[in-house]
């Protein structure tokens, strides 16, 4: 037997693993703990069997179901492929669980457990078409923990922001219509929300109210009187909240605002922490005005290894970044739909940067503003994704090359 495929089914307290033929020949299936002491059985059942039918290619299949099967995943891959027998080829899979799932649909009748799908992971393997095997990349992983966990922190504080303005509405119903700041979740209109009621505002000085203003936003108001002004104008229209129901209220918003503040300091402090790994990692995504160390640690996390990709097409396909055709005979539809797939953390990290990148830079800012004004509806959305698929072949050229970006200024003079 020159092939061994070994697929393996993850989950949190076991994994059942299935070994096959390369002609599709069940071998053995069993079932380890997910621990140390069943990473090591299933080692040593691997190698058993190189050594007694002879096998010089070990594929071995995995999903990449949470982290179920991260650790085991970097087991086997440090413990196979680190052999310097050059007749031993082994190769760790990390596959895509919805791909599994749409192979395994081509089998009509197979049930839905443990067992056979380890099978259809092993008989996947089998068939090829298959990523990237495996490779150390610990520097990568590390990077992406931190801009992961920053992800869903600011998904959260979007959230709670969300919330909290329906908390605001009861109480301030003026303020969330017409703000008289610029950042409703600054400083100043926080304490103008939290510290004073509508009916209070309106029955302040208008010096008393300046010097509020003043106070909590640093001096930094330009013209203060018009802000009073326009404040105590908003509070003269609210609503006003009933009494009982005005403790239930301020408390919400008290303990809302402090979750705000507290994740927002979090992602600060993983804003230094990035910054501290990325700068170990050559890059030159940073040469494009824009892209800070933030975001270009969220790209390179996400992207890794870039010789995985053949090209840029390759990457944006792995992005999502990708639009359907509906294409039959000699007619073509005009309106396709970005196929909702891809990794997502990769995806929000090109929107994001393309965002800024289009208020510095020429080009990007021509080519947003073309697609803006193509379309009648979802302007912002559409023009900035499709920015963010311009962008992708720019990063992929940068990490490929490792070269400088030139500003369209700079490359015409």
């Amino acid at each position: 037997m020159s092939q061994l495929l070994v697929g393996i089914d993850v989950s949190l307290k076991s994994h059942h693993v299935h070994f096959m033929k390369e002609d599709g020949a069940s071998l053995q299936e069993f079932s380890i703990p997910n621990n140390q002491e069943g990473a090591r059985l299933l080692l040593q059942k691997v190698m058993t069997y190189r050594e007694k039918a002879k096998v010089k290619d070990v594929k071995v299949g995995l999903e990449a179901t949470s982290n179920y099967g991260w650790h085991l995943a970097h087991f086997l891959h440090d413990h196979l492929c680190s052999s310097d027998d050059e007749s031993f080829s082994p190769a760790i899979y990390v596959l895509n669980a919805r791909k599994v799932s749409r192979f395994k649909k081509g089998y009509d009748t197979l049930p839905k457990n443990d067992r056979i799908d380890a099978w259809v992971i092993a008989d996947h393997l089998r068939f090829g078409r298959l990523p990237h095997a495996m490779k150390e990349v610990a520097q990568y992983e590390a990077l992406q923990r931190l801009t992961r966990t920053r992800f869903h922190l600011v998904k959260d504080i979007a959230r709670h922001k969300t919330y909290i303005m329906n908390q605001v509405f009861l109480k301030f119903s003026g303020i969330t219509q017409e703000s008289p700041f610029s950042n409703t979740f600054g400083v100043t209109s926080m304490a103008v929300i939290q510290e004073l009621e509508p009916e209070v505002i309106a029955q302040m000085s208008l010096e008393e109210l300046m010097h509020f203003i003043q106070e909590k936003g640093n001096n930094q108001f330009r013209e203060p009187e018009e802000a009073a002004k326009f404040l105590k104008k908003i509070a003269r229209d609210s609503f006003r909240l009933h009494p009982n129901m005005e403790d239930a209220v301020n408390v919400s918003l008290s303990i809302m605002a402090s979750t705000i503040q507290h994740l927002t300091s979090q992602v600060k402090r993983l804003d230094k922490e990035i910054q501290k790994v990325i700068k170990a990692i050559p890059e030159t995504l940073t040469s494009i005005k824009g892209i800070g160390p933030v975001y270009s640690a969220g790209l390179i996390a996400e992207i890794g290894d870039i010789q995985r990709f053949k090209d840029h097409h390759a990457l944006a396909k792995y992005a999502g970044l990708v639009w359907n055709q509906h294409q039959s005979g000699e007619y073509e539809s005009e309106s396709t739909s970005r196929m909702r797939t891809g990794n997502k953390y990769l995806r929000y990290y090109l929107i994001q940067a393309a965002d800024t990148i289009r208020k510095h830079d020429s080009e990007y800012r021509a080519f947003y503003q073309k697609k803006f004004h193509e379309v009648p509806k979802h302007q912002h959305k559409r023009a900035l994704v499709l920015t963010a698929r311009k962008l992708v072949r720019l990063v992929y050229s940068l990490r490929k090359t490792n070269q400088l970006y030139l500003p369209p200024e700079r490359r015409n003079s």
